[in-house]
């Protein structure tokens, strides 16, 4: 089918700090005129990346994000030349393919591009095979045919066709995202606490100062976080080359990993091991809409998951009611209630994406 996929969360995250600002404190925002939590979009799309969830149904069809495709082009050279400076060389050029190289990097006899690629195993295995035909004699075509020769539009990289990529200077190569991932934010009031903790030498003798060896403070947090995200069906096959079982495997491995997957920060301090308590799953052909709505009124009460389930399902309600049906099939888990499976979640994904 064409249409739309669309997936929305409810997690509770402990005591934890699983995504920080840049003073290290857990990141916040205003909403509703009420402060709440916040985990960025970029740490859950990392997080649902690197899952088991998508690293073992997308296996070989995942991509990679690095600054260091000039260093495995060289480490694929090993032998493949006659000298360590002709290796360099043509891993140079050949990197040169995804940006501009990072002339720091080069002193230390580095091979880096200055920013992040995000490279499909196409495109990786494509640039290999020319450094390696250029290290056995054959003479390398000029740097806007290489990038033809390389670089993709589409092909069977399930992460980059999903999440997109830039490149800024080829954008006829950039990638349009097939899926819209939200920030995740508590449901309800929620503030920033602070924990003071001490660390103590061991080695320390009774005979010295009683004090700690080492002082320091940390901020944390917890609370009911909403997560919304959005599947353009359509464009996630286009992105695939067409391989609509392979974007449905994917769109099934997403709905898993934002399910079960956290952001790592802080993970061994608080070991905020979660799993969304509530997901609902929709499918169709109407235009989609976030549910954030519900909570824009901070959610109240002794149990907070339970008044967010019910803010959340009467806005999806009065939605149909004003604007008829928002999707065609839905499909629900709910842990409090004892209904459904994250197995039915992620079948119902998979079917919304794999039905022509």
């Amino acid at each position: 089918m064409s249409g739309f996929l669309q997936l929305h969360y409810l997690t509770v995250y402990p005591i934890s700090n699983p995504n920080r600002d840049d003073l290290g404190r857990p990141k916040t925002a205003t909403f509703g005129g009420a402060p709440r939590l916040r985990i960025s979009s970029q740490s859950l799309k990392r997080a649902a990346r690197l899952s088991e969830a998508m690293q073992g149904t997308l296996k070989g069809h995942l991509g990679d994000r690095t600054q260091r495709i000039g260093e495995v082009v060289r480490g694929a050279l090993s032998g493949h030349a006659d000298t360590d400076e002709q290796i360099g060389e043509i891993a140079a050029q050949v990197a040169d393919i995804f940006g501009k190289l990072d002339s720091e990097a080069e002193k230390k006899g580095q091979i880096r591009t200055r920013q992040l690629a995000f490279i499909s195993p196409d495109e990786r295995e494509a640039a290999i095979e020319l450094a390696k035909k250029a290290a056995a004699g054959e003479k390398l075509p000029t740097s806007k045919e290489l990038k033809k020769l390389v670089l993709r539009t589409a092909d069977g990289a399930a992460d980059v066709a999903m999440f997109g990529r830039m490149l800024a200077d080829d954008p006829d190569f950039n990638r349009e995202a097939a899926v819209q991932v939200s920030h995740a934010f508590t449901t309800h009031r929620a503030l920033v606490d602070d924990d003071y903790y001490t660390a103590v030498d061991d080695l320390k003798e009774p005979s010295e100062d009683a004090g700690a060896g080492f002082v320091g403070e940390a901020g944390f947090g917890s609370g009911v976080f909403y997560t919304y995200a959005c599947v353009d069906i359509g464009l996630l096959v286009e992105n695939l080359a067409g391989d609509r079982e392979l974007a449905a495997r994917a769109a099934g491995a997403l709905a898993e990993a934002l399910a079960t997957a956290t952001p790592s920060g802080k993970r061994n301090s608080f070991a905020h091991q979660t799993r969304a308590s509530y997901i609902r799953a929709e499918a169709g052909a109407a235009q989609p809409r976030s549910l954030a709505g519900a909570f824009f009124r901070p959610v109240e009460g002794e149990d907070l998951m339970a008044g967010s389930i019910e803010a959340l399902e009467s806005l999806a309600r009065d939605l149909d009611a004003a604007y008829g049906a928002c999707c065609d099939a839905t499909e629900h888990m709910n842990i409090t209630a004892g209904h459904g499976t994250l197995a039915a979640v992620r079948a119902f994904a998979a079917d919304a994406v794999g039905s022509d």
